[in-house]
Parts: C-alpha cells; structure tokens; sequence
C-alpha cells in the first residue's frame, strides 16, 4: 500500500513538472527537500494558486506572427487596337516652293535684272556648271542674261524666235553656243560679229533665212534644217575662217556652193538643198594644176538637182569624190 503511495505520487510529480515546462512558466527554486517523496502533498511546497506570478508576461518584446507572402505581380492585359483604328500622326510642315511664272520677264527688274547681259546671273532658271550654262527644253522665248564668265551655253529645244544684238554682248568668253531646236527666223547682224573667242555655231532646226556676218575664229558651223538661201549669206562668207573644218548647210534652200572655201575645211555637207551646177574652181585651184586639197575628205552633194558626173575636172585636186545622187 505504502508503495503503490509512492507510485502515485512520483507520477502525479512528473505530470505537474511537465506541465511547467510546457506553459513556458518561469523555473521554482525548490530545495532538496521539496523532492522528498515525505513532503510532496506538502501545501506550502506546491502553491498552485501563485504559480507563476512572478513571471510578467508583459515584458516580451517579441511578438510572434505569420509573415503575408508577398503579393503576386500580374501584367496588365495588352491592348489589341480595333481593326478599323488608324493612328493619327502629326507630320511637321513641309517646305514651300516658290512656283515659277509661266513667263519671264527680263526686261524689267527683279531677279534676272535688266537685258544687259553685264553678269547677270541666268543660273536659277538655268543649271551652271563651271563656265557652262544649260537653258535646254525650259520654255524660253528670248535668250536670258549671261553670266559674263561664260564659255558654253545650250539652249536647245526652246521657243526662242530671235537673237539680238545685245543677247552675247559683253561675253567675250564664249567659245561655243547651241540653239538649235528653236523657232528662230531672224539673227541680228551684229548678233555675234564681235564674239573673238567663238569657235562653235551651232543653229540647227529653225527658220533662220540669213545669216550675219560671222566671227573668223569659227570651226564649227551648223545651220543644218532651215530656210537658208543663197542670197542671204555674205559674198565670201566663209573665206576668212582660217580654222573652220566643220561646215553644214545641209536641208536648206541654197542654189549654189558657197565659195571660196578655206583650205582648213574637212567635212562640207551640202545636201537636200537646189545647187545646179558646180564650178571648176570651186574646190581646185585651176591656176596650180599640181594643187591638192588634203583636208577636205567629205563632200555631200547628194539630194540636189545636179549630176556629179558632169563636173568631173572640179574633184581632181581631191583625195575624195564627192557623194552626190546622178540625175
């Protein structure tokens, strides 16, 4: 009986004591004797009602919790456009042209200046290059002012009707000008007589029925495709043109050979016109029966209502005979 005593009351010990420790109480400080088996229902050694008094709950600085977890990032769903939308754009502002007037004025003032040709700049209507001035196929009715440093002007394929006497005054450079494919039916006759460095003539494809007197440092000259007849050429036209080697007269009205030619002459196109006959001076020299004529190489005469083979003492000083249509 004793034992089974003892039996209860170490279990019933062992229950409190692990009770403690599970409610996390602070520790009882119990003498050796307290463990006695004698003194365990001993009231003074077990004091249930102030377990734990001495512990102030309030000072822990702790406070235990759950952390949240963290939210959850989402993408904003994308935007899909209606297919009928269209995006307005705001461009910025184009740049404005000035439009060019249909007609030119150059007689009055503005930015061509007066008809003096003394520097005037053509170059916004024209393209310059170096000493070259392009006019071609721009709608011109006259010839613009020059820039004096100009060497070569084109103005081909315009509705120029007439060169003056003051279009080339004062360019004393020009070596070369270009106006065929125009409507010209008159040259002035002091249109290009004091142009001392011109060397080419070029008047194909208009109306032009008389030619000026022309500078003798001329090589080149075509009048090719106009209404040139033989009365409106001056008498030795041609004779003080030590350089000339290019000359053609071809589909024109003319009725006889321009004579005399210079000895420089190499190509002399004279065909579709009216010649009818040809003298036997007119490429020989009949004085000098050992003369021969080196540099003439090509003579057309074909399309004119003469018969080569009639003038067969006129070809003997040439390297070549001439190509012409027997009648």
């Amino acid at each position: 009986m004793a034992v089974h005593r003892q039996t209860s009351k170490m279990a019933l010990y062992l229950v409190w004591t692990l009770m403690g420790f599970s409610l996390s109480a602070p520790p009882v400080t119990l003498g050796p004797a307290a463990y006695d088996l004698e003194n365990y229902d001993d009231s003074n050694t077990w004091n249930l009602n102030t377990y734990g008094e001495t512990y102030d709950y309030d000072d822990l600085d702790e406070e235990v919790g759950t952390l949240a977890p963290p939210p959850a990032v989402t993408q904003p769903p994308a935007i899909v456009p209606p297919e009928d939308y269209v995006e307005e754009v705001t461009l910025p502002p184009r740049p404005t042209k000035s439009p060019v007037p249909s007609t030119l004025d150059f007689h009055g003032p503005g930015l061509f200046g007066p008809d003096t040709g003394l520097g005037m700049p053509s170059c916004l209507l024209c393209v310059c290059i170096s000493g070259s001035v392009y006019c071609d196929d721009s709608d011109l009715t006259q010839i613009p002012p020059l820039p004096k440093e100009t060497t070569h002007f084109y103005a081909r394929f315009n509705k120029i009707t007439e060169v003056r006497a003051t279009d080339f005054i004062n360019l004393n450079q020009l070596k070369r000008i270009d106006l065929s494919g125009n409507q010209i039916s008159q040259v002035n006759e002091d249109a290009f007589r004091s142009m001392l460095q011109l060397q080419d003539l070029i008047l194909a494809d208009n109306n032009i029925q008389a030619l000026p007197e022309l500078p003798a440092t001329l090589k080149h000259i075509d009048v090719r495709n106009n209404q040139l007849r033989s009365s409106g050429m001056h008498a030795e036209a041609f004779m003080k043109m030590k350089e000339l080697q290019f000359l053609y007269l071809s589909n024109n009205k003319l009725d006889y050979i321009p004579v005399p030619l210079p000895e420089s002459l190499r190509v002399l196109h004279l065909q579709n016109n009216n010649i009818q006959s040809i003298g036997q001076d007119t490429f020989c020299n009949t004085h000098d029966i050992n003369y021969i004529r080196k540099a003439l190489e090509d003579i057309r005469l074909d399309g004119n209502p003469v018969d080569i083979n009639l003038y067969a003492h006129a070809y003997v000083c040439l390297p070549r005979l001439p190509i012409g249509t027997p009648v």
